[in-house]
């Protein structure tokens, strides 16, 4: 289904509502069209497109809700799915946390849609893994990859008035270099609004080098290193950090936020001085949709201001039952930093462990934060300001808020992608005293 106009979706979404016989309604209307193509042992093994829409209808009477889908959008199936979740709803139980529409909203601008990503082909896609698979060839190593592009909109509408619209391209680009023995292993990870900004190449080039300088990895007792994260490798650990920041969990003990006789660490310092997170629709180099998923418009929110915790998020419903602003979960997370390159945190560094990438992170204690995972795809031992020689993987055992309480420099920020969730975020490189390794792991 092609893109619609914002006007030919607010027709679309209007003919809906014009079947309600609900209390209240409310009808979301996506549609995303794309391609891709994926390689492995240096050849393309799959490509294709996908192209899909949907729409979802919410029909509420009193406190009772229902919800049916459909991607059929004649009149018949028009009608059929508002009737379908009225049904539903009259047959649901009261929800008691039930908040009703939203009435108009006013929102921001979006920077979401990029036309030269929107008008991403075949070819341009076949181009650009033909260069990938030519440096691991030339460099004699294999490569397994992944690109995927795609351009969308979303909209909404509800009884109460609201209308909501905005479009967005992306392109993402994973790839995974090993030698041929299976021994040493790279990776990168890039993604962007704007295909202009990917550099296959450079990514594929990055990834190689940390395979080849991986291959004769040592084992060193694992304990308490200095560590210098990458960007993607400290964003895993750092969006655990972000979508805990949430109010209602904090507010009833469930959170490393948590005080005793229910209150909340709100308003103290958590980490170092030197940390400030925020989030920001409007941010060029990392722009989100102006308004989240219940149609709240998204603003700039500082969550972390020079260590103290700033805001917490809010549903609507806790928020009404706090009477604060319904302030929505960030969509996109920018953590500031310094000026320094990556080179310069290795120059600096005495002794310590470049870690490229993390990966299986899984909780160990949600009150502290505590996460274990392995390092992977290669892991490296800094003396004297320069890397030494690659080391054998570790598992770890650390708290992002310890980490952030650990902190000794931080570099410029950069766009990544986080392989756990594929969240998109600004990370600085960081450099870490005191990070916990507890045992080693054969993986590469």
């Amino acid at each position: 289904m092609a893109i619609l106009t914002k006007d030919e979706a607010h027709a679309l979404l209007k003919k809906v509502l014009s079947y309600s016989k609900a209390d209240e309604c409310e009808v979301n209307l996506s549609s995303t069209d794309g391609g891709n193509v994926r390689y492995a042992r240096n050849s393309v093994t799959t490509s294709g497109g996908v192209s899909q829409s949907s729409l979802v209808v919410q029909s509420s009477f009193g406190k009772k809700m229902g919800v049916a889908t459909i991607n059929e959008f004649d009149d018949a199936s028009l009608e059929k799915v508002v009737r379908r979740s009225e049904e539903l709803a009259k047959l649901a139980p009261e929800n008691p946390e039930f908040v009703p529409n939203l009435g108009p909203q006013k929102y921001g601008e979006s920077k979401t849609f990029i036309q030269s990503t929107a008008d991403i082909d075949p070819k341009l896609r076949a181009d650009a893994v033909e260069k990938s698979l030519k440096i691991s060839k030339d460099s004699n190593l294999i490569a397994a990859g992944f690109w995927e592009n795609s351009a969308g909109y979303s909209a909404m509408m509800n009884s109460s008035g609201l209308f909501a619209y905005n479009t967005s391209t992306n392109v993402n680009f994973n790839v995974t270099v090993r030698t041929k023995d299976g021994k040493g292993s790279g990776y990168a990870s890039k993604g962007y609004n704007d295909v202009n900004q990917l550099d296959v190449a450079s990514a594929t080039r990055i990834a190689a080098q940390k395979a080849s300088g991986s291959s004769a990895a040592k084992a060193i007792e694992p304990g308490k290193y200095t560590v210098i994260l990458e960007p993607s490798a400290g964003i895993v650990l750092l969006e655990n950090l972000y979508y805990a920041l949430d109010a209602r969990s904090a507010d009833e003990g469930r959170s490393f936020l948590s005080l005793p006789g229910g209150k909340t660490k709100l308003g103290q310092k958590l980490v170092d001085e030197r940390v400030t997170i925020y989030s920001d629709p409007q941010n060029p180099n990392l722009p989100t949709s102006p308004w989240n998923g219940d149609g709240r418009p998204q603003e700039k929110v500082v969550w972390v201001d020079k260590g103290v915790v700033k805001n917490l998020s809010y549903s609507r419903y806790w928020a009404q039952k706090k009477g604060v602003k319904a302030t929505p979960a960030p969509d996109g997370i920018i953590m500031e930093g310094g000026t320094s390159s990556l080179e310069d945190l290795i120059k600096s560094t005495e002794k310590g462990i470049l870690v490229t990438r993390l990966w299986y992170i899984r909780p160990v204690d949600p009150q502290t934060l505590l996460y274990t995972g392995l390092t992977r795809d290669g892991t490296f031992y800094i003396e004297n300001g320069q890397i030494k020689f690659p080391v054998k993987n570790f598992r770890f055992n650390e708290s992002p808020v310890i980490m952030l309480n650990n902190l000794e420099a931080l570099g410029k920020p950069e766009r990544t992608v986080s392989g756990e969730s594929n969240t998109h975020a600004m990370i600085p490189p960081m450099k870490i005293r005191d990070f916990t390794f507890t045992s080693l792991s054969d993986a590469v």
